[in-house]
């Protein structure tokens, strides 16, 4: 999870690069798509891998494109809450040449998804459920569900729901719990000089987090630590937070990084990754607001899982350590 209110500011502070990455031609849709999901888009039109999908039973629609072909799919969870997937760019330079088909998929309310004005919706209950209803949309079984992040908490609740459907699962750099998230993120505080962490706390006593200066402080000083270790950043990081739904992200998450306040407080789910039976993969990194600790400490909790560590890696590890990162999610893809 990250800071959204800073990163709308990102443009501000940090040039972007430009993606290397290109989009490899989809096949046909699948056949085994829904025929609701099917009057959404154009028959007989090549729309190169993109389906609109309905969710909320049917209320409203978001946005999938499949990229690559091949037997092994993988659904991409964005992280957020309120991002998009893309900044999940970066998978196409690698998964598609590897013979494996993956999905972008925005969350309702996130980039080319449709954006309700009702704010009952932004709940992790419902987004689960969303998940679900995208994976019957895109006709999707036996496939392995990947989750960056907030999508990382959304991968999990899956599994624990919707198991059956899953021949392999990627947690990529999240917690299983809110308390463990939190200490890592207070410990990281201290990365700050002096003069930046006094003014910082300051700051938060007052609640003060929308003060311009609060954002220069994250921006500048602690998340080219933490969360993208890259300068400039890649220009789909950079596209993805000035495309950020903050009314999701303040809900769900709160005011702050720092301090949880929205309806994703007091989330733990340590008790029950054991019961999380399919193949996993925890990936993690040195620099990451998630402690690596947890990581790999996640992955002995779930009986068939292993972790991956992403040594010169932060949040963003597909981008700031990205051969690392892919030396090790693309044989555990092909191997399940």
């Amino acid at each position: 999870m990250f800071d959204r209110r800073s990163f709308l500011k990102a443009s501000a502070y940090i040039a972007a690069a430009p993606a290397a990455a290109v989009s490899t031609p989809a096949p046909a849709q699948s056949t085994h798509a829904s025929t609701v999901a099917d009057s959404l888009n154009p028959a007989g039109i090549r729309v190169a891998g993109i389906r609109m999908v309905p969710v909320v039973g049917g209320k409203y629609k978001v946005w999938t494109k499949r990229i690559g072909s091949g037997p092994i799919k993988v659904l991409l969870l964005h992280g957020g809450p309120g991002a998009s997937h893309d900044y999940f760019e970066a998978m196409e330079s690698f998964l598609p040449e590897a013979g494996i088909e993956f999905f972008y998929y925005d969350q309702l309310g996130c980039g080319n998804s449709d954006h309700p004005d009702d704010t009952s919706l932004w709940t992790l209950p419902r987004y689960t459920e969303e998940v679900e209803e995208v994976r019957r949309g895109l006709g999707l079984d036996n496939f392995v569900l990947l989750g960056h992040s907030w999508g990382g908490i959304l991968a999990m609740e899956y599994a624990l729901n919707y198991q059956q459907h899953l021949r392999g699962l990627v947690i990529s750099n999240m917690t299983a719990g809110a308390e463990s998230y939190l200490k890592r993120t207070a410990s990281l505080k201290q990365l700050l000089p002096p003069d930046k962490l006094a003014r910082l706390t300051a700051l938060e006593a007052k609640q003060d987090y929308d003060n311009p200066e609060y954002g220069t402080i994250m921006m500048e000083h602690l998340y080219p630590k933490m969360i993208c270790r890259i300068q400039p950043w890649p220009e789909p990081v950079d596209r993805t937070f000035r495309l950020l739904n903050q009314t999701i992200y303040n809900q769900m998450q709160g005011k702050s990084e720092f301090l949880m306040t929205g309806n994703l407080k007091g989330w733990e789910r340590w008790d029950r990754l054991h019961e999380i039976k399919v193949r996993a993969l925890t990936i993690g990194a040195t620099h990451d607001e998630m402690d690596p600790k947890d990581m790999k400490k996640m992955a002995t909790l779930m009986p068939n899982a292993t972790s991956a560590i992403c040594p010169n890696g932060s949040h963003m590890d597909m981008w700031d350590d990205q051969a690392y990162y892919f030396k090790h999610l693309v044989p555990f893809l092909k191997s399940v």
